[in-house]
Protein backbone atom coordinates (compact mmCIF):
# COMPACT_ATOMS: atom_id res chain seq x y z
CA UNK A 1 0.00 0.00 0.00
CA UNK A 2 2.84 2.36 0.76
CA UNK A 3 4.15 2.26 -2.80
CA UNK A 4 0.68 3.15 -4.13
CA UNK A 5 0.58 6.11 -1.74
CA UNK A 6 3.97 7.29 -2.94
CA UNK A 7 2.91 6.98 -6.59
CA UNK A 8 -0.32 8.86 -5.84
CA UNK A 9 1.59 11.71 -4.17
CA UNK A 10 4.00 11.92 -7.12
CA UNK A 11 1.16 11.97 -9.67
CA UNK A 12 -0.78 14.63 -7.79
CA UNK A 13 2.32 16.75 -7.17
CA UNK A 14 3.14 16.60 -10.87
CA UNK A 15 -0.42 17.60 -11.78
CA UNK A 16 -0.49 20.52 -9.35
CA UNK A 17 2.88 21.74 -10.64
CA UNK A 18 1.81 21.44 -14.27
CA UNK A 19 -1.57 23.07 -13.65
CA UNK A 20 -0.57 26.02 -11.47
CA UNK A 21 3.11 26.64 -12.21
CA UNK A 22 3.15 25.99 -15.96
CA UNK A 23 -0.57 26.50 -16.71
CA UNK A 24 -0.57 23.21 -18.61
CA UNK A 25 -2.78 20.64 -16.84
CA UNK A 26 -2.53 17.00 -17.85
CA UNK A 27 -5.45 14.90 -18.95
CA UNK A 28 -4.18 11.67 -17.42
CA UNK A 29 -3.34 12.65 -13.82
CA UNK A 30 -6.96 13.03 -12.67
CA UNK A 31 -7.99 9.60 -13.86
CA UNK A 32 -4.76 7.98 -12.72
CA UNK A 33 -5.22 9.38 -9.23
CA UNK A 34 -8.77 8.01 -9.08
CA UNK A 35 -7.56 4.57 -10.18
CA UNK A 36 -4.70 4.53 -7.68
CA UNK A 37 -7.02 5.65 -4.89
CA UNK A 38 -9.57 2.97 -5.78
CA UNK A 39 -6.85 0.32 -5.83
CA UNK A 40 -5.65 1.47 -2.40
CA UNK A 41 -9.16 1.21 -0.99
CA UNK A 42 -9.85 -2.21 -2.50
CA UNK A 43 -6.54 -3.70 -1.41
CA UNK A 44 -6.95 -2.38 2.15
CA UNK A 45 -10.38 -3.92 2.91
CA UNK A 46 -8.93 -7.22 4.18
CA UNK A 47 -6.30 -5.48 6.32
CA UNK A 48 -8.87 -3.19 7.89
CA UNK A 49 -11.07 -6.20 8.65
CA UNK A 50 -8.13 -8.05 10.21
CA UNK A 51 -7.44 -5.08 12.46
CA UNK A 52 -11.18 -4.87 13.33
CA UNK A 53 -11.17 -1.23 12.27
CA UNK A 54 -14.42 -1.24 10.30
CA UNK A 55 -17.18 0.93 11.67
CA UNK A 56 -19.58 -0.83 13.99
CA UNK A 57 -22.23 0.26 16.46
CA UNK A 58 -20.39 0.14 19.78
CA UNK A 59 -23.35 1.09 21.94
CA UNK A 60 -24.03 -2.55 22.80
CA UNK A 61 -21.08 -4.39 21.25
CA UNK A 62 -18.39 -2.73 23.36
CA UNK A 63 -20.09 -3.82 26.59
CA UNK A 64 -20.19 -7.50 25.66
CA UNK A 65 -17.73 -10.17 26.76
CA UNK A 66 -15.37 -11.74 24.21
CA UNK A 67 -17.80 -14.65 23.87
CA UNK A 68 -20.75 -12.28 23.37
CA UNK A 69 -18.82 -10.39 20.69
CA UNK A 70 -17.99 -13.70 19.00
CA UNK A 71 -21.69 -14.64 18.95
CA UNK A 72 -22.65 -11.32 17.36
CA UNK A 73 -19.76 -11.53 14.87
CA UNK A 74 -20.55 -15.13 13.93
CA UNK A 75 -24.24 -14.49 13.33
CA UNK A 76 -23.67 -11.25 11.42
CA UNK A 77 -20.87 -12.75 9.34
CA UNK A 78 -23.01 -15.72 8.38
CA UNK A 79 -26.20 -13.75 7.69
CA UNK A 80 -24.78 -10.49 6.29
CA UNK A 81 -21.10 -10.71 5.34
CA UNK A 82 -20.95 -14.01 3.43
CA UNK A 83 -23.99 -13.32 1.20
CA UNK A 84 -22.88 -9.74 0.52
CA UNK A 85 -19.25 -10.57 -0.22
CA UNK A 86 -20.38 -13.47 -2.44
CA UNK A 87 -22.66 -11.18 -4.44
CA UNK A 88 -20.04 -8.44 -4.70
CA UNK A 89 -17.36 -10.97 -5.68
CA UNK A 90 -19.61 -12.47 -8.36
CA UNK A 91 -20.45 -9.05 -9.77
CA UNK A 92 -16.83 -7.87 -9.63
CA UNK A 93 -15.71 -11.03 -11.44
CA UNK A 94 -18.36 -10.49 -14.12
CA UNK A 95 -17.33 -6.85 -14.61
CA UNK A 96 -13.64 -7.81 -14.64
CA UNK A 97 -14.12 -10.59 -17.20
CA UNK A 98 -16.26 -8.34 -19.40
CA UNK A 99 -13.73 -5.51 -19.20
CA UNK A 100 -10.93 -7.80 -20.37
CA UNK A 101 -13.12 -9.37 -23.05
CA UNK A 102 -14.24 -6.14 -24.70
CA UNK A 103 -11.11 -4.13 -23.84
CA UNK A 104 -13.25 -1.64 -21.91
CA UNK A 105 -11.99 1.92 -21.66
CA UNK A 106 -12.73 4.54 -19.03
CA UNK A 107 -14.77 7.44 -20.37
CA UNK A 108 -14.07 9.97 -17.60
CA UNK A 109 -11.61 11.85 -19.80
CA UNK A 110 -10.71 11.78 -23.48
CA UNK A 111 -7.55 9.88 -22.55
CA UNK A 112 -9.60 6.60 -22.47
CA UNK A 113 -7.30 4.37 -20.37
CA UNK A 114 -8.10 0.66 -20.03
CA UNK A 115 -10.31 -0.06 -17.03
CA UNK A 116 -9.74 -3.83 -16.82
CA UNK A 117 -6.66 -3.61 -14.55
CA UNK A 118 -8.62 -1.57 -12.01
CA UNK A 119 -11.57 -3.97 -12.15
CA UNK A 120 -9.11 -6.82 -11.59
CA UNK A 121 -7.65 -5.10 -8.52
CA UNK A 122 -11.15 -4.55 -7.10
CA UNK A 123 -11.95 -8.24 -7.62
CA UNK A 124 -8.68 -9.26 -5.91
CA UNK A 125 -9.48 -6.90 -3.04
CA UNK A 126 -12.90 -8.50 -2.61
CA UNK A 127 -11.39 -12.01 -2.69
CA UNK A 128 -8.88 -11.04 -0.01
CA UNK A 129 -11.63 -9.38 2.02
CA UNK A 130 -13.75 -12.53 1.76
CA UNK A 131 -10.84 -14.75 2.81
CA UNK A 132 -10.11 -12.51 5.79
CA UNK A 133 -13.80 -12.64 6.73
CA UNK A 134 -13.68 -16.44 6.54
CA UNK A 135 -10.59 -16.53 8.77
CA UNK A 136 -12.24 -14.24 11.30
CA UNK A 137 -15.41 -16.36 11.19
CA UNK A 138 -13.35 -19.50 11.95
CA UNK A 139 -11.65 -17.71 14.86
CA UNK A 140 -15.02 -16.61 16.25
CA UNK A 141 -16.43 -20.14 15.97
CA UNK A 142 -13.28 -21.48 17.64
CA UNK A 143 -13.81 -19.05 20.52
CA UNK A 144 -17.42 -20.17 20.88
CA UNK A 145 -16.57 -23.88 20.83
CA UNK A 146 -13.34 -23.88 22.89
CA UNK A 147 -14.20 -20.87 25.08
CA UNK A 148 -10.74 -19.41 24.46
CA UNK A 149 -9.22 -17.23 21.79
CA UNK A 150 -7.42 -18.83 18.86
CA UNK A 151 -4.56 -16.32 19.09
Amino acid sequence: MLWLSVILVIVMTYEVFMRYALNSPTMWAYETSIMIGAAMYALSWAYVHRERAHIRVDLIYSRLSARGKAIIDTVCTFILFFPLISLLGYMAFSWMARAWKINEKSVETYWYPPIAPLRTVVFIGLVLFGLQGLVQFIRDVYLLVRNRSYD
